[in-house]
């Protein structure tokens, strides 16, 4: 017993001589402590930070007071992602890739100056003038593009019509023959160049590709530009030429020359088939092709030359090519349209307020520039008039449903052709190659 009174005695001794001693603490224990306070608050507010998927080492920079605007994040299974703060202590990720680039102001003005640039370019580059109505228009298809196209489907042509193609020898083959040939001398004429052409052939029956049915490429040429077998619009439609006569003055002061270039070169071939069909076309790279059936309703050569001098008067002025750069457009101007419009009413009215004005314009334009050549090449420039009035009875002309389409009427087309300057200009020239003078370089 006294043994346990001496050691608690000693404890209690102890003890009062610990806690009466005054402890000092010095200035740098103050601050590590302070320090291992705010690591150890900073510590817990990491893990809770961890929680909600963000970086320990933002909450240690911010006690510090050495936040950086941006911040590393290791998550996202080691992605290298970025965020900044804002005032309200909001974390934001920052867009990566293309959209960060894209929005940046200085990158979109770059994008859009470039971009403006290339169209500026491409659309000045490719601007071409129409022989006579020096109308200026946009062409994206190249003209060797154009041709190889124009020959591809003529040997299509002369395959589905196998053993429908006239011999060379056949009467009516050699008629149309000498009559192409006279429209084809005629526009050389006109163009004023000094071009070599090969002489005007009767193109081969026989055909590098394989057997297929005519009907069915008639079928497929119910559509394309220059067809004349078709049921034209009503006769009351709006159509005039005032705008021949603006582009060709607004030409005449710019001094524009006409596009030709397209023409150089051409092997002029004609092909005549044994069809019941009213129609005649002139294809890219100088490919006439006609059918008996027009032949059976015109019966002079003056009626078949107004019809030839049409279709030329088409590839002189590219109709194809800028059809199919129409066509273009017009798809993507639908393409955003169907966005915010029904899909059945924007092709309703693409097609009537773009594609069908635009297709009667071209036919315009042909009958024009054909009835120049009709005149130069010899033939009374006065037939014409009576020859689409006639073309449009047999089509059957001004039926309602035909409102909507690519042809003018015939009686519309033939009260333009009558009363219109180019008919005074065909007269003009017709006289002087009935004196003996040829009239060069009118188109």
């Amino acid at each position: 017993m006294a043994y346990c009174r001496r050691a608690k005695l000693l404890l209690n001794t102890l003890r009062n001589s610990f806690t009466s001693r005054p402890i000092l603490r010095s200035p740098t224990r103050d601050s590590s402590s302070i320090i291992s306070q705010n690591l150890g608050s900073s510590i817990l507010s990491a893990n809770k930070a961890k929680f909600f998927g963000f970086s320990s080492y933002s909450s240690i920079s911010q006690r510090l007071g050495t936040s950086n605007k941006y911040h590393y994040n290791p998550l996202s299974n080691g992605a290298k992602r970025f965020y900044y703060v804002d005032r309200y202590q909001v974390h934001h990720f920052r867009p990566r890739g293309l959209r960060r680039w894209i929005q940046n102001p200085r990158n979109a003005l770059i994008v859009i100056l470039v971009g403006s640039g290339v169209l500026i370019t491409v659309y000045f580059g490719n601007l071409e003038t129409v022989p006579y109505t020096k109308r200026k228009h946009f062409v994206l298809l190249s003209k060797e593009t154009e041709k190889r196209l124009g020959e591809a489907q003529f040997e299509q042509l002369k395959a589905a019509f196998k053993g429908k193609i006239l011999p060379a020898i056949h009467p009516e083959s050699m008629r149309v023959r000498l009559i192409a040939k006279d429209i084809i001398d005629s526009l050389q004429r006109g163009l004023s160049h000094d071009q070599i052409w090969s002489d005007l052939d009767y193109a081969s029956p026989e055909s590098s590709f394989g057997d297929e049915s005519g009907h069915d490429t008639m079928a497929a040429l119910s559509g394309r530009e220059g067809e004349l077998v078709i049921n034209w619009s009503r006769e009351d439609e709006i159509l005039d030429d005032k705008w021949v006569q603006q582009s060709r003055k607004e030409s005449q002061e710019r001094g524009l020359q006409p596009t030709t270039s397209h023409l150089e070169g051409l092997n002029w071939e004609v092909l005549v088939i044994n069809e019941p069909v009213v129609n005649a076309m002139c294809l890219p790279g100088g490919k006439i092709v006609v059918f008996t059936g027009l032949l059976k309703h015109f019966r002079s050569d003056a009626e078949i030359a107004t019809i030839i001098g049409h279709e030329v008067g088409h590839a002189v002025a590219r109709h194809i090519a800028e059809s199919i750069t129409k066509n273009l457009w017009f798809a993507i101007l639908q393409l955003i349209l169907y966005q915010f419009v029904m899909p059945d009413l924007v092709n309703t009215m693409s097609a009537l307020l773009l594609r069908l004005p635009f297709s009667r314009r071209m036919e315009l334009e042909a009958d024009y520039i054909g009835l120049l050549l009709l005149a130069s090449a010899g033939y009374d420039p006065r037939i014409a008039p009576e020859v689409f009035e006639k073309l449009g009875k047999v089509a059957g002309d001004s039926a309602l449903q035909d409102y909507l389409s690519t042809h003018p009427s015939g009686k519309k087309r033939a009260q333009l052709l009558a009363q219109a300057q180019v008919m005074e200009e065909a007269l003009m020239i017709y006289r002087e190659v009935r004196a003996g003078r040829g009239v060069e370089g009118f188109l």
